[in-house]
C-alpha cells in the first residue's frame, strides 16, 4: 500500500478499485484503506467477489467523514464526475461503477 497514506484513523478515503477480470470500477469509502482492500481481496465484500483480485487505482483523502461519503455518493450517482475522473486517470474501458 502507499507509504504516503496518513497513519491516523482520522482520515477518510474515497477509493476506486479495478480488476483484470472485469471492466467494472468499484467506488468505496473507508477510514482504513489498507484494511478495506484486504477485506475486498479476502472475499468479505459481496459486491467485489466476482472481480477478484482487485487493486486500488485511485484514492482521495478527507479529514471529514461527511465530505468523504458525500464525494463517494456523488461519484456513484452522477456519471459525469466519474467520467471526468476516469478520463483524468486514462481509463478508457467501459464498465459500471459499484
Amino acid at each position: 500500500m502507499n507509504p504516503a497514506l496518513p497513519k491516523s484513523k482520522n482520515w477518510y478515503y474515497v477509493y476506486l478499485l479495478t480488476s483484470s477480470k472485469t471492466a467494472w470500477i468499484y467506488i468505496g469509502c473507508t477510514n482504513d484503506l489498507e484494511k478495506r482492500l484486504r477485506e475486498h481481496n479476502e472475499r468479505k465484500v459481496c459486491s467485489t467477489k466476482k472481480m477478484l483480485p482487485v487493486e486500488v487505482i485511485y484514492f482521495e483523502a478527507y479529514k471529514s467523514k461527511d465530505v468523504a461519503f458525500a464525494r463517494e455518493k456523488s461519484l456513484k450517482k452522477y456519471g459525469s464526475g466519474l467520467a471526468k475522473l476516469k478520463s483524468r486517470l486514462g481509463i478508457v474501458r467501459e464498465g459500471r461503477a459499484g
